[in-house]
This record gives C-alpha cells, structure tokens and sequence, in this order.
C-alpha cells in the first residue's frame, strides 16, 4: 500500500521548523526561507548557487516514489528536491573540549 505524501510546501514548512536540512541537484543546502518565494543557497565549491521557486512552482511540484524526492521546475529546467529529515543545521559546536 502506498500512501499520498505530503505536499513539497507543508514538508518545507516541517523542514523549516525543524531547522532540517534540504538536498538540491545533489548539493546540501542548510541555507533556504519560505515565504512568498522559495530561496535556496548552496556551496557547489566556491561557487553559491541560489535558487528560487515561486509558491505556485512549489505547489505544482510532484513527488518521485522511486528517488523520495520532490520535482519541481523553476520555468527553465526540472530540479530534483530532497527534504532531509533529521537532519539539521546548528551553530553549536556539539564536540566537546579535548585535551
């Protein structure tokens, strides 16, 4: 039995919350804000890509059972989304002292 996922924008908003981190055409991105638009930052070396996707290219987005990921085109080209759950961001230095 396979179930209806939920859609790309409520995964974003859990994702946001959460403090998750996304996946983008293979790169990690801990950078991204949802509010009129979407806007993810990444590193691809020393290059930052940003990408931006409207509320109607995130709502119109479809979700590939086969990859767990979320398709969505931003008007030019298809890119492959992937929420990363459990996964997040932090500014904590979580090791601790060594001596």
């Amino acid at each position: 039995m396979t179930t209806t996922p939920q859609s790309l924008r409520t995964k974003l908003q859990a994702a946001l919350t959460a403090h998750s981190m996304l996946e983008i055409d293979g790169l990690h991105a801990f950078e991204f804000t949802l509010d009129e638009m979407l806007q993810i930052e990444s590193m691809d070396g020393r290059e930052r890509k940003v990408w931006r996707f409207s509320l109607a290219q995130i709502d119109a987005a479809e979700f590939d059972a086969a990859l767990q990921s979320w398709v969505i085109n931003d008007g030019n080209a298809d890119h492959r989304i992937v929420v990363l759950n459990g996964i997040s961001a932090s500014d904590e230095d979580e090791e601790g002292e060594q001596e």
